[in-house]
C-alpha cells in the first residue's frame, strides 16, 4: 500500500480508539460544529465545487448529473441542517441490546459498540460525502471517504471544514478521512486494507457494489441495487393500485426505492393495465412490456435484461402473472431484494406474499418509496442494504454498530464440577 493511503488509515485507527468511548454530549457537540463550519465556510466550499462542476461540464456530463453534483450556499445550509438533525438522533452505543442474570448469578449484558473504521465508496453527489462522515462520528466510529473523483475538489473541501471544526472539539480531528488518489488503484488499496479498516459500505450503482464485494478483501455492506416491484393482485383495489404504481415509479425516478417493474394478475389486467398505461404514459413513463401487456396498447417489447433493470428514470417493465405465485418467481429471478410491494384487499393474499417475497422490505398497499430511514421514523441513513448478514434494509445509527458481550461476577469461576464462586 502507498506511505499516502497507509498514513491516513493509521490515523483513522488511532482516532476510532479515542472515539469509541466518548459519551453522547461531546460528539453531538462536535456535530454541531461540524454544522456552524459548513456554513461559517459555505464561499470555500462553493468555489471549489465549481471547479468540479466546470471539469465535469467540459467532459460532456449530461445537466442532470451535473445538477447531482453542484453545491450553492442553500444546499450547504440544508447538508449544515442534516447534520444538526443526526446530533439529536438517540445515540446508539452503549444500549443494552440484551441481559440477564445466568442461573450461575453471572451477569450477562450484550451491549452495542461501534464497528471501529468504517470505509465508504460512493460516488457522484458530494453531499454524501458530510452525511456518511456524521452518521459515522455519531455512532462512535471513524471514516475513510473515496468518493468520486468527478467532485474530488468538493470532498476535499468538506472534509478540510469538517477536519478543523472537529480540531476544536473532543472528537479527534483524525476520525474524518480523504482516501488520497484519483485513480482505481486508491479504491483497491481502500478494499485490501484488512485489518486497518473494519467494513466498507459502497454506495452506488450496480456495477461499483459488484466490484467491492467481488473485489474486497475487507467485510462489506451491499447497499441497495433497487429493483422494486409493485405485484397488482387479482383482488386489488385498480383506483388504488394505479395511484400507488404511479407514485412508486414517477413521483422520483432516480433512487432506489422507485418501482422498476410492474406485474398484474391476469384476472384484474383487463381493468388495471389500459388505466396504468394512460396514467405512465401522461407522466412521461415509457413501460417495456411483455406480450400480454402490449396487448393493451403501445409499449416497447421487454427483454429479459428488462426485467433485470434498475432505470432510475421514466422506464418501467412490466408483464402479466397467473397467479400470486407466479409473481413471486417473477420477483425471486429479476429482483434484487430491495422492496417489492403488493396491492390487494385479499388479507390471504398479503400474508402469502410477505411470506414468499425475500427482501429487505416488503409493502402493503402502500408505495416502494417508503423503503428509508426518514420515512421509517429512525432519522437518516447511510444506505439501504439488501445483504441478510448484520444489517438490513435502511441502514440508521444502529447499524453502523456492532456488540460486545459484557459478564460480571464475583470471583466465578468454571470448573469441571460447574460454576464455584472464590473466596
Amino acid at each position: 500500500m502507498s506511505t499516502e493511503f497507509l498514513k491516513v488509515a493509521h490515523a483513522a485507527r488511532e482516532a476510532a480508539a479515542e472515539l469509541a468511548p466518548l459519551p453522547r454530549a461531546p460528539k453531538d457537540r462536535a456535530l454541531r460544529a461540524v454544522a456552524d463550519a459548513l456554513v461559517a465556510h459555505a464561499e470555500p466550499i462553493v468555489e471549489a465545487n465549481a471547479k468540479d462542476v466546470e471539469r465535469a461540464r467540459s467532459q460532456g456530463t449530461a445537466e442532470a448529473m451535473i445538477d447531482r453534483l453542484r453545491l450553492d450556499e442553500a444546499r450547504i445550509a440544508a447538508i449544515a441542517e442534516a447534520v444538526r438533525q443526526v446530533a439529536d438522533l438517540p445515540d446508539p452505543v452503549g444500549e443494552v441490546v440484551r441481559g440477564a442474570t445466568l442461573p450461575n448469578g453471572l451477569e450477562l449484558r450484550q451491549l452495542r459498540v461501534p464497528l471501529g473504521v468504517i470505509g465508504i465508496i460512493y460516488e457522484g453527489r458530494p453531499n454524501v460525502t458530510v452525511d456518511a462522515a456524521v452518521l459515522c462520528l455519531k455512532s462512535g466510529n471513524a471514516v475513510l471517504l473515496r468518493g468520486s473523483s468527478s467532485a474530488h475538489s468538493s470532498n476535499a473541501a468538506l472534509v478540510r471544514v469538517m477536519q478543523d471544526a472537529l480540531a476544536a472539539t473532543e472528537v479527534p480531528a483524525g476520525a474524518v478521512q480523504l482516501v488520497p488518489g484519483l485513480t482505481r488503484e486508491s479504491v483497491k488499496e481502500l478494499m485490501r486494507a484488512r485489518g486497518l479498516v473494519d467494513v466498507l459500505i459502497p454506495r452506488g450503482g450496480a456495477s461499483l457494489i459488484n466490484s467491492v464485494v467481488e473485489e474486497s478483501t475487507v467485510p462489506v455492506i451491499e447497499t441497495g441495487v433497487g429493483n422494486c416491484s409493485v405485484y397488482v393482485d387479482a383482488d386489488a383495489d385498480v383506483d388504488l393500485a394505479v395511484q400507488i404504481l404511479l407514485n412508486a415509479k414517477a413521483q422520483r425516478p432516480s433512487v432506489c426505492n422507485a418501482a422498476e417493474t410492474f406485474l398484474v394478475h391476469a384476472d384484474v389486467a383487463d381493468a388495471f393495465v389500459p388505466r396504468a398505461l394512460r396514467a405512465l404514459a401522461e407522466a412521461g413513463v415509457t413501460v417495456h412490456g411483455d406480450a400480454r401487456i402490449a396487448a393493451y396498447g403501445d409499449v416497447v417489447p421487454a427483454t429479459e435484461d428488462d426485467f433485470r433493470a434498475e432505470y432510475l428514470s421514466l422506464d418501467i417493465a412490466a408483464a402479466v402473472v397467473g397467479s400470486l405465485e407466479e409473481a413471486v418467481a417473477h420477483i425471486r429471478r429479476y429482483g434484487s431484494g430491495h422492496t417489492d410491494a403488493i396491492v390487494t384487499r385479499s388479507q390471504g393474499a398479503a400474508r402469502r406474499f410477505v411470506a414468499l417475497v425475500d427482501s429487505a422490505a416488503v409493502a402493503v398497499n402502500a408505495s416502494t418509496r417508503f423503503t428509508d430511514g426518514g420515512e421509517f421514523g429512525f432519522g437518516a441513513e447511510i444506505g439501504i442494504s439488501t445483504q441478510k448478514l448484520h444489517a438490513r434494509g435502511p441502514m440508521g445509527l444502529p447499524e453502523l454498530t456492532s456488540t460486545k458481550w459484557i459478564y460480571t461476577g464475583e470471583g466465578h469461576l468454571r470448573t469441571s464440577e460447574g460454576t464455584v464462586v472464590a473466596g
